[in-house]
């Protein structure tokens, strides 16, 4: 059962292929991929400034459109201290990534297929006592790396920035990060706060999305870069 204090996640680039909101994620999906002709990005972050921007979200659907470009991608939840990716596809936890940080399972044994074709998930696990300091480990490294040989794409969904230095650490280890505010509800002093974080942790922010931006009585997120 889902927790109650959990926001649901909608996939509505699964659940609703021609929605405006789903074509907005295919334009996220065609600006990374015009930022990647002179870097690679293949390791991307998703990252908010607070909770409950829609990061979760952002990422579980960013993963969906970029399957459905026929890319194999993989959606690893690094949120160790509150994962919701596993409720948004009704999958298990019982084991995922801290099992591999641990090394108590392999890459291999934690991954999980959805309905989704092209598109497998890594959940966070059972959550520890010590995230930051597994995500700051050699051990991520590794799995990033047996991750690259696997996948054309793997989406990180991390912390908010201003809560837990987590997203921070994870970022410095990929090739770039999303950051997602909510209109109305991000304080512009936390996302510039956020932004300066990311910069000083010497990441490569890729871009912004702006989530929930009425127009035309609908609801759209954008990407700024």
């Amino acid at each position: 059962m889902r927790s109650k204090d959990k926001k649901q996640v909608n996939l509505i680039a699964q659940t609703n292929p021609k929605s405006p909101i789903t074509e907005q994620y295919r334009l996220i999906r065609t600006n990374i991929q015009f930022s990647s002709v002179d870097k690679e990005l293949q390791t991307i972050v998703v990252t908010s400034s607070e909770p409950n921007d829609g990061k979760s979200t952002t990422a579980a659907n960013l993963a969906i459109v970029l399957a459905q470009e026929d890319k194999k991608v993989v959606l690893v939840d690094a949120d160790l201290r509150k994962p919701s990716v596993h409720y948004a596809f009704s999958l298990s936890n019982i084991e995922g990534l801290t099992s591999v940080l641990t090394k108590k399972m392999s890459i291999e044994k934690v991954l999980l297929k959805t309905n989704v074709p092209n598109l497998e998930i890594l959940t966070s696990g059972p959550i520890p006592p010590n995230p930051s300091e597994l995500l700051n480990s050699k051990a991520i490294e590794t799995a990033i790396d047996e991750l690259k040989e696997m996948y054309d794409y793997i989406i990180f969904d991390t912390p908010p920035v201003l809560v837990v230095p987590d997203s921070q650490i994870v970022a410095n280890k990929c090739d770039g990060v999303i950051m997602v505010v909510a209109s109305g509800k991000t304080n512009k002093q936390n996302a510039v706060k956020a932004k300066e974080l990311l910069v000083k942790a010497n990441t490569s922010l890729l871009g912004v999305v702006l989530n929930g931006v009425e127009t035309d009585n609908s609801n759209y997120y954008y990407y700024q870069s």
